[in-house]
């Protein structure tokens, strides 16, 4: 039983901790989004929900220390949403600062890890000082800012309910020495509330007793804390005033958008307002409110009580569906790619049965096959489709990375992204990480200038980088831009020099120059910081990407900016090919990079003079002979086949016998001992039982280019 109460608690904090580094990222996200609107209601609450949210939830899973302390920041937004102090760039800095220590505390392998002394200290320290500091921070209670926001400190996230609230407070309360505020900013302080002041009763002031109260007050309040703690709020003055409470909202039920009250439906439910005359209004078809009024039904701030109830309910309804509607089942990545195992087998199968089906004259059995095909086909996409995520994840990550790194190099740099929505394999995405720290700090130390610098340069002192990604056939396109300085060929062909890589009478075009930034080592930094000039980085970027199967391109113009594009597969697990043979092997080329497909005769090969090289309408197209690198035994037939492929902005062509056509390719590693073998990217079996070799387009061009250059040096 031990046992199993420990691994329930163990499943629960990893449970736990996937939510918190989400919530994590989402708070970076919108405290550098409130940095640059510190106004933003909508952004200040959002961010308070968050913390609201990892203090309630890292209680229940045992994590009392960080719950403890991410109370104290949930308190300071509480002041912050309450406007009792402004979001500037302090709080920001301290906020991210207690982002990165929750973060640590949350990834100790132990739910208990205490807030490091010396950083939490001085972090609340600082929080304390800016309070202090901070203008009207004492509250009507006499209390000051730094506490919770309403009673619950024990970290329990209670549903939040809507309460409609009618206090009538005797004519004699003050006398009592009551001061009715109080009661209201009491109310105020257990979650949203919404004061509505009915002064219809107050008399002319020659009229006025001083001493007596004329006022009441409508309140429409959303709260976790439950219907006791509002009703202990008048338990002092509820036996001389009138307080009616209505739950209007439980916090459970499920409603549309729209799924809320009309305005004359909450005037018949407060009493102010009869059914038979709202259903005589309602026959005009015209604004209800304004019809009301003008016939003496209901005053004036009744219809503004209602308007305000109402348009809470919704407010709230439309969060709450919005949170239904981001609710996910997660699923470990070990089940989803045992998943895309068993469906990658299955298309294996699918083409066995379809190839049988093929050379037997059996109408049903081509009907079984059929129907196994689209099955197999549809539950193949909606794998891929679960193994899917978008970018946007993983580029808000980066705004974070860019503030900062902005900072410590004294530079305005913002981030801009877009195409957050493209999706791909969260598996390549996983490996996208770190290329793209690369790239972005590259972008900000090298490319974007100090600000005084673009502004001699006549550029605005902020630069950017643009970050975007979008589909492109079976490939994603990601896209890093910056408006900096460009880079400098002639001085890349100085520091090469220098280093040895190129000889001094080498002559090399644009892109030749911008393919030696990837070289190990090689690095135009002039002094080695904290961010560059070691020549570690860009190399890692085209070996990772690489890698995945993908390529790197760099553009680029002086004083103008750099575009660095990578060019990377949908997905590493099942991709469209093209099946062609070569003698009696099969080889596998992705079809997202085949352009067209032609012949090649005798004739072509002699006018080429020896060269592998073809006239595709007018232009020039080198080719590779498959047969000969790797060796396939047999002649080739009188009239073969080129397969022209597009790679890294070229046009080159594939050699082979014949084109047998698409096929649907699984793809499996070639294990241990053909790890090293070079233009293969891994393998697939055929319906028949045969291995085809699925051909690595970028590493064969590249093998190609290295024979030509040996050839003709």
């Amino acid at each position: 039983m031990m046992e199993g109460r420990k691994l329930d608690k163990d499943q629960l904090g990893q449970a736990f901790r996937e939510e918190a580094l989400e919530l994590l990222s989402e708070l970076e996200t919108l405290l550098i989004e409130l940095e640059k609107t510190p106004g933003d209601a909508e952004i200040v609450s959002s961010i308070f929900r968050a913390f609201h949210t990892l203090k309630g939830s890292g209680a229940m899973c045992g994590f009392d220390e960080m719950s403890q302390f991410t109370h104290h920041v949930e308190t300071i937004y509480n002041l912050v949403r309450n406007k009792k102090i402004t979001a500037d760039k302090r709080l920001i800095d301290l906020t991210l600062a207690s982002c990165d220590l929750i973060h640590r505390m949350i990834d100790s392998p132990s739910s208990d890890q205490k807030v490091p002394v010396g950083r939490g200290a001085e972090i609340l320290s600082s929080f304390a000082k800016l309070v202090k500091g901070g203008a009207g921070t004492e509250q009507a209670d006499g209390h000051t800012g730094l506490q919770a926001p309403y009673g619950d400190i024990s970290g329990r996230s209670e549903k939040q309910v809507t309460y409609r609230i009618r206090f009538c407070p005797g004519p004699d309360i003050f006398s009592n020495g009551t001061n009715p505020l109080l009661l209201l900013n009491e109310l105020r302080r257990m979650g949203k509330a919404e004061v509505i002041a009915c002064t219809d009763a107050i008399p002319e002031l020659r009229d006025i007793d001083p001493e007596k109260c004329y006022t009441f007050w409508d309140i429409i309040l959303t709260t976790g804390a439950g219907i006791s703690a509002v009703r202990d709020v008048f338990i002092f003055v509820e036996h001389d005033s009138e307080v009616k409470i209505d739950v209007i909202d439980d916090g459970e039920s499920h409603f549309e958008a729209e799924d809320h009250s009309t305005l004359g439906e909450i005037l018949v439910e407060k009493g102010e307002l009869k059914k038979e005359d709202l259903e005589k209004v309602l026959r005009e078809k015209k604004r209800i409110g304004e019809l009301l009024v003008k016939e003496g039904l209901v005053k004036p701030i009744s219809i503004e009580a209602a308007l305000t109830e109402q348009e809470q309910l919704k407010q709230i309804r439309e969060n709450r569906q919005k949170i239904e509607s981001m609710m996910n089942i997660r699923v470990s990545s070990r089940k989803l790619d045992k998943l895309m195992n068993l469906v990658g087998e299955l298309v294996t199968v699918q083409a066995r049965l379809s190839q049988t089906s093929s050379n037997k004259s059996d109408p049903e059995l081509d009907s079984i096959a059929e129907e196994v095909n689209r099955l197999t086909g549809e539950l193949r996409e909606t794998a891929m489709d679960i193994r899917m995520t978008p970018i946007g994840k993983t580029f808000s990550t980066f705004k974070r990375l860019v503030r900062d790194l902005s900072i410590e190099l004294g530079k305005e740099v913002e981030l801009i992204a877009t195409g957050s929505e493209t999706e791909m394999d969260k598996t390549v995405m996983e490996k996208l990480n770190d290329p793209l720290v690369h790239i972005i700090r590259n972008s900000i130390d090298h490319g974007i200038e100090l600000p005084g610098e673009r502004e001699r340069n006549g550029k605005q002192r902020k630069g950017t980088v643009h970050l975007s990604a979008m589909h492109s056939g079976g490939q994603v396109l990601i896209t890093i831009e910056d408006d900096g300085a460009g880079i400098d060929l002639a001085v890349v062909r100085a520091k090469a020099l220098e280093t040895g890589l190129i000889s001094p009478d080498a002559e090399l075009s644009k892109k030749e120059i911008f393919s030696l930034i990837f070289t190990p080592g090689f690095t135009t930094a002039a002094k080695v910081t904290k961010v560059s000039g070691r020549g570690v980085g860009m190399d890692v970027v085209r070996r990772t990407i690489g890698a995945l199967g993908g390529t790197v391109e760099i553009e680029s113009r002086k004083g103008t900016g750099t575009t660095i594009i990578l060019k990377l597969p949908l997905t590493l697990a099942i991709i469209e090919g093209l099946l062609v043979k070569v003698g009696r092997e099969y080889f596998i080329l992705p079809l997202s990079a085949v352009e067209e497909c032609v012949e090649l005769t005798a004739v072509d090969i002699a006018k080429a003079h020896g060269r592998h090289i073809t006239n595709v309408r007018s232009h020039m197209v080198p080719y590779i002979r498959l047969r000969e690198k790797f060796i396939v035994e047999g002649n080739a037939p009188e009239r073969e086949q080129i397969v022209i492929i597009t790679s890294e902005g070229q046009r080159i062509g594939f050699v082979v016998d014949s084109v047998v056509g698409e096929h649907q390719t699984v793809i499996k590693s070639l294990g241990t001992l053909f790890r090293n073998v070079e233009g293969l990217s891994g393998a697939t079996i055929l319906g028949d039982g045969t291995v085809a070799l699925i051909i690595d387009i970028a590493k064969l061009v590249k093998m190609f280019e290295r024979e030509e250059l040996m050839i003709w040096a």
